[in-house]
């Protein structure tokens, strides 16, 4: 599989693990999903650590929890037509690539990518991610190599 290179504000389908089924001892996401990738942290060794940010239809019951994504933003990353949120309050964080990226329903075996996100608003999503991050107010979930 030809993969992308794992840049700020790509979209990749993935297999989310939510911080409630990790709580439960799952290893695994239940679901694939889109998720926005919000750093790309390079170390020493060459290896790059990704943080992503998970994309729901689920209206947060508080909206400092997410971030909507515009319907033309959507429309261009091909995603649905229902609304959808980048969640903030949580991330998971894997080595590139892991085992966890997927492939596209409908889409070419070489394809875990929907696109980028514009650059105005990946700035907006990353920088209220970061201004949550800083004083702790968002739960990390480590996933297994």
């Amino acid at each position: 599989m030809s993969l992308p290179i794992p840049v700020p504000g790509l979209i990749v389908r993935y297999s989310y693990l939510w911080l409630n089924e990790a709580r439960e001892g799952r290893e695994d996401g239940i679901k694939d999903r889109p998720c926005a990738i919000v750093m790309a942290l390079i170390s020493d060794d060459e290896s790059t650590d990704i943080v992503v940010l998970p994309i729901t239809h689920r209206k947060p019951t508080d909206e400092d929890d997410a971030i909507e994504i515009p319907q033309v933003v959507k429309d261009r990353l091909g995603l649905d037509m229902d609304r959808s949120w980048i969640v903030l309050s949580e991330f998971n964080r894997f080595t590139w690539p892991g085992l966890d990226l997927r492939i596209i329903p409908g889409h070419d075996e070489s394809s875990v990518a929907y696109g980028v996100l514009p650059s105005r608003f990946f700035y907006a999503v990353r920088d209220r991610f970061l201004a949550r991050h800083a004083p702790a107010k968002t739960s990390e979930v480590k996933r297994t190599e």
